[in-house]
């Protein structure tokens, strides 16, 4: 990886996530990827470095960042210095932030999986959706449509984020209800 790594901090609307911005790419185009818990080194090397930080509780690591949330009852002064050395010495490694022993999850389509109104919802999230909460640190991810309900999980920055149900209903579920009359509620699971 490239020596001269920048990167900076950006606060998200959730206090426990922080989005640390990288000048280097962190993920392959198109991937993301959420850990809760630490996965082995061969799943993903970056996760696994910054949960050997006490106190980090989620990792997600997007296309040039990485979101970390952290336990609420900590301060990022104790542990901003710790991760922001284990991103940097993931960067010098050279390593992959995904290894080879990583699976991408499965899409949960459900009801009228293929169907031209899951189609369109994807393409709205895809497109309108999931670039604004990636500003925030964040992630969307379709789960599934029925009976005119979306769900969708909420990730990065955004899960556990107090602002995110203000998000859902009045982002989210308004903007695909703007183009969808058939969806009726936007819910994350």
């Amino acid at each position: 990886m490239d020596s001269g790594l920048r990167m900076h901090a950006e606060r998200t609307p959730n206090p426990d996530s922080v989005k640390w911005v990288l000048s280097v790419p962190v993920v392959q185009t198109g991937e993301r990827a959420q850990f809760s818990e630490q996965p082995a080194a061969g799943v993903s090397p970056l996760a696994q470095a910054l949960f050997s930080v006490p106190g980090v509780s989620e990792v997600y690591l997007g296309s040039d960042f990485v979101t970390v949330s952290k336990r609420p009852e900590l301060e990022w002064g104790d542990l901003a210095e710790a991760i922001v050395g284990g991103i940097k010495e993931w960067a010098q490694s050279g390593a992959l932030a995904l290894g080879p022993a990583y699976e991408a999850p499965r899409s949960e389509a459900g009801g009228e999986a293929g169907g031209e109104i899951v189609q369109r919802i994807v393409e709205i999230l895809e497109r309108d959706i999931r670039p604004y909460v990636a500003q925030d640190g964040g992630e969307i991810r379709f789960a599934g449509y029925r009976d005119g309900v979306v769900e969708v999980y909420l990730q990065g920055a955004c899960s556990g984020c107090p602002s995110s149900s203000i998000t859902l209903k009045m982002g989210i579920e308004a903007r695909l209800k703007e183009e969808i009359p058939e969806v009726k509620e936007v819910v994350a699971l």
